[in-house]
């Protein structure tokens, strides 16, 4: 399988560092401005003041996520608009649902399934589109979340193979769906569910502690993936489950990993859960994320365009290794420092290349 051109197989090059950069930045990033400022206004109009204000806040702090999970569609040019749309709409819905769920008054395990219902819906092209505010006092949205499930429907409807991955598709947000309800409720029954719902999941990547299999069903990244597996015309089933395969659990668990160790800090701060707090030592921790990313290599290096593959995998390191948060916390930048010792010039690339991006921005 090539992922460069839906038209034809063997007829894309693979892509390198420089050359997906280029398409990101001319390409892929201004079309996810365009699709955020377009949801950023229609958050502005939501009528119900929290929902409001959640919306807003998740499309201004998180906006990274769908930029990151953007390059996907520099993949493939022919299908980036498609992609891009789809890719941010999802992701928007994820990130306001995590607020919601966050800064909710309730604690009701039934809201927040029935929130996340709509990412069941949004994968779905044929799929029902519901109110999903009904077990909580904020309701008035004004069709906002409504609209990004119609927006994720027609877009996968337009992939030309997406009944190949729509059912691991399924499977991946069905398990985000679940982290997200166990997550969430009384802090007093979080580590119970959370352990029954692994015990309940255990063949599912069985070499992975409890927390680090909650963390690799916490990533969209196999999702985005699938997505652009079926922006090709030809794609079997055999290379979705391949595809799944090499993405669950250790490229979406290496994300999700990542993005508790810096995050330690706020979380302790705020009494959240945290998945990197469940090793008994630092040198543990280490240990195990660089198990991940090994085996995250391993698996990839299985597809036959596994180098556009491990560059996601160097930039994930990159990104989270460079960010601010690393250098305010002690542990965390002696971890962040051996986790780059030996690093590819990939990986260098990416690293200094987000420090400038954060710099710019700035």
């Amino acid at each position: 399988m090539h992922i460069m051109s839906p038209a034809r197989r063997g007829s894309a090059k693979p892509i390198g560092a420089l050359r997906m950069m280029h398409r990101v930045y001319k390409h892929v990033l201004p079309d996810v401005r365009l699709e955020l400022d377009r949801w950023r206004t229609k958050a502005a109009a939501i009528p119900d003041n929290e929902l409001r204000t959640q919306a807003i806040a998740s499309i201004k702090s998180k906006q990274f996520h769908c930029q990151g999970g953007s390059v996907y569609a520099a993949a493939n040019p022919e299908y980036r608009h498609i992609l891009v749309a789809l890719i941010v709409a999802l992701q928007t819905i994820s990130d306001y649902l995590d607020n919601l769920c966050d800064r909710s008054t309730s604690l009701d395990p039934n809201d927040f399934r029935l929130l996340h219902q709509s990412m069941l819906d949004a994968i779905d092209p044929a799929g029902p589109v519901g109110f999903y505010y009904e077990l909580r006092s904020e309701q008035e949205d004004g069709g906002y979340l409504q609209e990004l499930v119609r927006t994720c429907q027609q877009a996968v409807r337009q992939l030309p193979s997406y009944s190949c991955v729509q059912p691991y598709v399924t499977e991946l947000v069905q398990l985000y769906c679940d982290l997200q309800v166990y997550k969430h409720i009384q802090t007093d029954l979080r580590e119970r569910e959370l352990l029954a719902w692994r015990e309940r999941n255990s063949k599912l990547g069985p070499h992975l502690q409890w927390n680090e299999f909650a963390a690799a069903t916490g990533s969209t990244l196999g999702m985005f993936m699938l997505f652009l597996a079926a922006s090709l015309t030809d794609l079997s089933e055999e290379e979705a489950i391949r595809i799944r395969d090499s993405y669950f659990p250790h490229v979406c668990g290496l994300h999700i990993m990542l993005d508790y160790l810096i995050d330690q800090a706020e979380d302790r701060d705020g009494g959240d859960l945290n998945f990197c707090s469940y090793y008994p030592d630092q040198e543990t921790l280490v240990s195990r994320i660089v198990m991940i990313v090994e085996r995250a290599r391993t698996d990839v290096a299985g597809l036959p365009d596994a180098k556009f593959h491990r560059l996601i995998i160097e930039g994930l390191l990159a990104l989270y290794l460079s960010d601010p948060k690393v250098k305010r916390q002690g542990d965390v930048k002696r971890i962040a420092r051996r986790l780059m010792r030996g690093s590819p010039w990939t990986r260098l690339f990416f690293y200094f290349n987000s420090i400038w991006i954060r710099t710019r921005h700035a």
